[in-house]
């Protein structure tokens, strides 16, 4: 096969063509080198998902911590968060802690 006949193969002939080996150049380039790439847009799209689901992990945790700020406005709701969470207690009360060993020897 010699060259012309190689190039008047019709692949061959129409990738040869100036205009499409500069089309081809541009699209390589704005695919990969650019600053504004398809690599960097993909990138910005996974870190904008992973913002917006810690966002609403924030946003839930935050109604859930308003409730039990409401709940707490109530004295009694308030006098057994403090004796579970802080292990308060009254004047009057004496307080044991058991804990269970859970490591079987």
């Amino acid at each position: 096969m010699t060259f012309k006949e190689f190039r008047a193969h019709k692949v061959v002939g129409f990738l040869s063509n100036r205009y499409v080996i500069i089309f081809l150049l541009f699209l390589i380039w704005m695919l990969f080198f650019d600053e504004n790439s398809y690599i960097n847009h993909r990138e910005l799209d996974q870190e904008i998902n992973k913002l917006d689901k810690t966002n609403t992990y924030y946003k839930t945790e935050i109604e859930h911590d308003k409730k039990i700020i409401n709940n707490l406005e109530n004295p009694d709701s308030l006098e057994k968060f403090a004796r579970e969470e802080y292990k308060m207690k009254r004047k009057d009360e004496d307080i044991y802690i058991i804990e269970f060993d859970t490591i079987n020897n």
